[in-house]
């Protein structure tokens, strides 16, 4: 499986979003929030500051999903990357 340009290949991470107070947000709270977390499983041929492994929060708006060798995957520009962990 390869990226072309300044795609990348993520598979997205379910995180449990505690509060500062220490309250458990459910699922339905976690995805009112703009950005998700992911694992980069391949980036792009053009893609020269994220490396396979990173996790990255990326714009949740962004980006698609596909089956690919019966394994979900997102792909997202490496625009919508905005942070690396």
């Amino acid at each position: 499986m390869k990226a072309i340009g300044k795609n990348i290949i993520i598979k997205t991470v379910e995180e449990e979003i505690k509060t500062s107070s220490g309250l458990l947000l459910s699922g339905e709270d976690a995805n009112m929030m703009r950005y998700k977390r992911g694992t980069v499983v391949v980036p792009g041929t053009e893609v020269l500051t994220i490396n396979v492994g990173d996790d990255i929060y990326y714009d949740k708006g962004h980006g698609y999903t596909m089956v690919i060798h019966d394994e979900q995957y997102t792909i997202i520009q490496e625009r919508d990357v905005v942070v690396v962990l």
